[in-house]
């Protein structure tokens, strides 16, 4: 019998390696199926063919489909939707797909000339997919356009505002809002259907944001990182193609702990060594492999998630001893005759006795020790010295000298404390905020942030952290500081004090204990349509009489210049307190207009003439007062994007039922029950003048509050009330009005002069 030659036998021995290490190696797909289309992993419970795929009974969404039978690459495609996959993540749980941007051209006069096919995503509620939040973002190109989209229901969910700006006044940065813009989009969303609202051009109104407009506008989801390569071109006009990310999982049971107690074949975490973990984007969860093991967990068996062998991959299992795998870890030891730290380079040393070089270097590094345990010593004196210079420089520089000097001129001058107000330590406010922490948060607004804080008298406060303030704000902040602090009005949030020696100085307010007026009205409690009229009138009343003080009493006079609801304030007696002079204007002696560089406030509630002359006036404060009535009044959103789009604005809405005579059925419930036809047409007159596109037209904030407290006296007789009874011939004298009911106004305001912008809100127009 003739010998096997050495050279075969080696082949053999190799061939027989190979196939014991590819038995090893991590499988991706179920035996027998397609792993791979093109260049793209097909990883299980994905899969490409009759049982591939996991079937989760209540869709197909994991059914793949590889076109490769023509010349261009090959092309995957979901079964279930037909769209594209271009990458499908197992350790992530994502997937990448394309969507097409949604495209509308216009020409010079502001008309639709071309719009591509509308493009949305539908995902059913039972899909394994939504999309991502934190990978996948709205993006609006072109200008002037809102951007935005709905829920399939016709509710916002997400959209952004662009506006066009010349171009030799670029501002730098990337998509902010000039010519593109972006907004981020909440979790749990598996619609998308994008809208667009154009801004007619040649219209005085809108020639700030319109100028050098784009002749085509794009709203599209598109994967959050596509700005980091040159995809931004605000002027295309073509059609193109954007990667979306979707966030997939197991959704056939909300948490992992459901899926484990059914306990059926339907858990799909069937590896030997695979964990499951719940999702953050909706319900459901997926699996991964334990520590110390790799592969695919949703594989049964040991084939899924194999042992990693770390003693070969040194780079991410450090060890610089003697390495040994074990199932699911592995061990790092020093040789037999060495100790020390074996997962420390040079860490094992030979087992020697303690010798006088040692004794040595133990003895210098002792020294050391020492040596550096002084110069900490010194570096945490300068730094604490550092930190006081820099409390020093801050407080100089927002004027807190000139406050204190001025808090003892006016103590001087009345004999007294300056009305309690109180320059705090900012120590003092980390203290009663326990740091700022979140659960002491109050609430967040376009100027800052709002927290609670209990004093070391243990007074409850709010203390007011501001964002940012500019140069020629904090030159006369001390003079506002002190002249608000002496604002001394039952229905004016107290102004206590300030923090000065932070970079933008803190205020603090007295803490008012039932939330917001906004929160009253729209909130689960509070308001509702059995809240007396004499509650809303008296409401509306106490914040009439707060501006009034403001604008009449105060010296100087004090513009408020952002009233909403938001910023009003209740007590737990339901008393009304103002509050919020975020964006308040000390006005001028000479009483000249406030002119500002920046048109602050609420969409909404803000003026229309102050929006488009950028001229600060106590009648802008009438404007947002009267909307504010109408809120209150009617119990609606001043802005609301449900119904048709003469209706978003509660003002056209409410202009356009006096006009048809059916200002009755707006009010709300109560409202109509309580009140009489002729307080009806007084209210209604009040607030028709309020609300007047002209500001001379307005009355001012005094006379508001006396018509509404007459009101209430009003309504408070049996003939104020709705069936009370008319009044007789020559019985005016009854009539706690004040005046001759005018049922035939000519109101001079027009329903589209209100912006169609989202509610509630706070924005900042450049003009």
């Amino acid at each position: 019998m003739s010998r096997m030659p050495t050279t075969a036998l080696l082949l053999i021995v190799l061939h027989l390696l190979s196939v014991a290490a590819a038995q090893r190696q991590a499988s991706m797909a179920l035996p027998g199926c397609r792993e791979k289309c093109g260049n793209v992993t097909v990883p299980y419970p994905f899969g490409i063919g009759a049982g591939c795929y996991r079937d989760n009974r209540l869709s197909r969404d994991f059914e793949l489909a590889c076109d490769d039978s023509g010349p261009s690459p090959p092309r995957l495609t979901m079964v279930s939707r037909r769209y594209r996959l271009a990458n499908i993540s197992l350790a992530a749980g994502e997937a990448t797909t394309y969507l097409n941007a949604t495209r509308s051209c216009y020409n010079s006069t502001g008309g639709l000339v071309d719009r591509n096919r509308n493009t949305y995503m539908s995902i059913n509620y039972h899909s394994s997919y939504l999309f991502s939040s934190s990978k996948t973002q709205l993006v609006s190109l072109g200008c002037p356009t809102l951007g935005y989209f709905d829920d399939g229901s016709g509710h916002y969910v997400s959209g952004c505002m662009s506006v066009c700006r010349p171009a030799q006044f670029d501002l730098p940065g990337r998509c902010t809002g000039v010519g593109c813009c972006r907004s981020a989009i909440p979790s749990g969303i598996n619609f998308f259907e994008p809208k667009q609202t154009n801004f007619p051009r040649g219209q005085p109104r809108y020639e700030t944001i319109a100028a050098e407009a784009t002749s085509c506008h794009y709203v599209f989801l598109v994967q959050t990182d596509w700005f980091d390569s040159e995809h931004v071109i605000v002027n295309r006009t073509d059609d193109f193609e954007v990667p979306v990310v979707l966030d997939w999982a197991i959704r056939n049971a909300r948490k992992c702990s459901a899926a484990m107690g059914n306990a059926t074949a339907d858990f799909a975490c069937r590896g030997a060594h695979s964990e499951c973990f719940d999702v953050d984007n909706g319900d459901g969860y997926r699996c991964k492999c334990s520590k110390g093991y790799d592969g695919n967990p949703y594989l049964d068996g040991v084939g899924g998630c194999i042992d990693i062998d770390e003693c070969k991959d040194t780079d991410k299992y450090v060890c610089y001893g003697v390495c040994t795998n074990t199932e699911g870890d592995y061990t790092c030891k020093c040789p037999p005759e060495e100790t020390g730290d074996p997962y420390v380079k040079n860490g094992c040393r030979p087992k020697d006795k303690f010798t006088v070089a040692l004794k040595a270097v133990t003895g210098v590094g002792v020294g050391v020790i020492l040596l550096g345990s002084i110069f900490c010593g010194t570096c945490l004196a300068l730094q604490k010295s550092n930190l006081m210079r820099t409390k020093k420089k801050f407080f100089e520089h927002n004027g807190g000298v000139i406050l204190q000097q001025q808090m003892r001129s006016y103590n001087g001058t009345t004999g007294g404390a300056s009305g309690g107000f109180k320059i705090f330590s900012s120590e003092e406010l980390k203290k009663a905020t326990n740091n700022f922490a979140a659960d002491q948060i109050l609430g967040r607004g376009g100027h800052g942030i709002v927290y609670r804080g209990v004093l070391a008298d243990n007074s409850v406060v709010a203390i007011k952290k501001s964002k940012m303030m500019e140069e020629a704000e904090t030159k006369e902040f001390t003079r506002e500081m002190l002249i608000l602090s002496q604002i001394n009005h039952r229905n004016v949030v107290k102004l206590l004090g300030c923090c000065l020696e932070v970079e933008v100085p803190m205020l603090v307010y007295e803490y008012v204990s039932n939330g917001t007026l906004y929160q009253y009205i729209h909130g689960d409690k509070g308001l509702n349509a059995d809240t007396a009229l004499d509650t809303r009138l008296r409401i509306g009343a106490e914040s009439a009489e707060a501006l009034a003080y403001m604008h009449s009493s105060a010296s100087p006079p004090i513009l408020h210049g952002d009233v909403k609801t938001a910023n009003i304030l209740l007590d737990g007696s339901l008393t009304a307190k103002v509050t919020d002079f975020g964006a308040s204007k000390l006005a001028p002696s000479d009483e000249a207009e406030v002119i500002a560089t920046l048109v602050q406030g609420t969409c909404g509630y803000l003026d229309p003439e102050y929006l488009m002359t950028c001229q600060l006036t106590d009648k802008s404060d009438v404007y947002s007062f009267g909307v504010v009535m109408l809120e209150l009044l009617t119990r609606k959103k001043v802005l609301c994007f449900d119904g048709p789009e003469e209706n978003r604005s509660l003002v056209s809405c409410f202009v356009a039922a006096v006009k048809a005579g059916r200002h009755d059925d707006l009010m709300d419930g109560n409202v109509r029950k309580e009140m009489g036809p002729e307080a009806l047409e007084e209210v209604t007159h009040l607030l028709m003048r309020c609300v007047s596109m002209s500001g001379d037209e307005r009355p001012g904030m005094k006379e508001v509050a006396e018509r509404l407290e007459a009101l209430r006296r009003y309504q408070r007789h049996p003939w104020g009330h709705a069936g009370g009874g008319d009044l007789e011939e020559g019985e005016d004298e009854k009539s706690l009005l004040g005046r001759k009911q005018q049922c035939d106004v000519d109101y001079k305001f027009r329903p589209h002069d209100v912006l169609d912008l989202e509610g509630d809100s706070t924005y900042t127009y450049s003009l």
